[in-house]
């Protein structure tokens, strides 16, 4: 969950949380508070994530498609299983699971085939806004009873997809969206790398490669837990946040990446005396965002899924090359709530509660001062596989 921006998931398959064995539990107290802002106030994710919903409505076609391949070469069954991992808090949790229903219900009339029942397990971790969610349960099956005439069980999976979720064998699909790029823990950063709260062109080498070793672990194992719950091809649409590859500097971010302007907004609170420079040195994202190749290297070295679909798409918070600076500044104040409804818990545990505000407010003016930059090097993966 993501991203959701982003998605809200991680815990390692140890007990521990900890970065580094030799870190205390408060030093990273921060990870553990990795989720979306719950409710639906104005800072929530729920009313912070449209730009979700536009990555879910660019990656229906591979949802679909998936979908329908998924029930021929299985056969209609009477019974699916389907997973969102990183369902985060809203009603962007029902908008895939929704697609898959339909396109089932769809399928089994054209061709003449009784429906399945269908069971939807919404997983996050267990600290995540899960009753937000089961408030639009009533409101999904009432549309699904419009629309198709059937309805679903919804279940709550609280837990890591770090760790095994569900028995053996028992899922037919899995989506993610804006999820994975989230890490299990945090690399640990090269002391001369400051002042950043993730990889920066001036991060050394030693930086990435924590970051992409932590992320090919993680999603390999990912990889090799989903393959024990997943039948013989069923099948799995995950969604990233990327990087594009027209750069061949694997430490490269654009001017205006999301996480180099929440550091650059960050030092201003530095040189405004509201933060510690080293409180800022402690504070890292557990993020990696791979490209294609770092992606296709881990699924097929893994060996337990095949590549249907390997898309990328242009990657926009949704700032637009306005005209005037009004136009700007709401841009900005747009994508400073959509990072906020991400970050906030994480930030509120590392740096408390009283910088959030004067924070955000610097990052939408960040943001309006970065509204023209071209080179922007996020894209969205999205990826199809099916289990062999």
């Amino acid at each position: 969950s993501t991203i959701n921006l982003m998605g809200s998931r991680f815990v390692d398959t140890i007990p521990s949380l900890s970065c580094d064995d030799d870190k205390s539990d408060d030093e990273y107290a921060f990870v553990r508070a990795l989720r979306m802002s719950g409710g639906d106030g104005a800072n929530s994710y729920s009313a912070n994530s449209l730009l979700q919903r536009r990555v879910l409505s660019m990656a229906r076609p591979v949802l679909v498609r998936n979908t329908e391949d998924m029930m021929m070469n299985l056969d209609f069954p009477g019974y699916i299983k389907v997973a969102e991992l990183g369902c985060s808090s809203g009603q962007n949790s029902f908008v895939a699971i929704s697609e898959i229903i339909n396109t089932v219900n769809l399928l089994c009339q054209q061709l003449n085939k009784n429906p399945p029942e269908i069971d939807c397990c919404l997983n996050d971790l267990p600290e995540n806004d899960f009753n937000t969610t089961f408030k639009f349960v009533p409101f999904f099956n009432n549309e699904l009873m419009i629309t198709n005439k059937s309805s679903c069980f919804v279940y709550g999976a609280p837990g890591s997809f770090y760790a095994r979720l569900f028995s053996r064998n028992s899922l037919h699909f899995v989506h993610s969206c804006y999820a994975l790029h989230f890490l299990s823990k945090v690399p640990e950063k090269h002391v001369n790398d400051k002042g950043s709260v993730y990889i920066t062109s001036s991060s050394p080498q030693s930086t990435y490669k924590a970051y992409l070793n932590q992320f090919q672990k993680d999603f390999t194992l990912f990889l090799r837990l989903r393959s024990e719950e997943i039948v013989s091809n069923g099948r799995m649409v995950l969604t990233f946040i990327g990087r594009n590859t027209l750069n061949s500097d694997p430490l490269y971010r654009d001017c205006c990446h999301f996480w180099t302007l929440l550091s650059k907004s960050l030092r201003d609170l530095v040189f405004e005396g509201h933060v510690s420079e080293s409180k800022l040195d402690e504070f890292n994202m557990p993020f990696y965002d791979p490209n294609e190749q770092e992606l296709e290297e881990v699924i097929r070295n893994e060996g337990s899924f095949e590549i249907n679909d390997l898309e990328k798409h242009v990657f926009d918070l949704g700032l637009s090359n306005n005209n005037n600076e009004e136009d700007d500044y709401e841009a900005g104040y747009n994508e400073a709530n959509c990072i906020r409804a991400v970050t906030e818990p994480m930030l509120v545990a590392h740096f408390g509660e009283d910088i959030i505000d004067i924070l955000f407010d610097r990052y939408a003016h960040h943001v309006a001062n970065h509204a023209s930059c071209r080179n922007k090097t996020s894209v969205t993966l999205v990826v199809s596989l099916t289990r062999k």
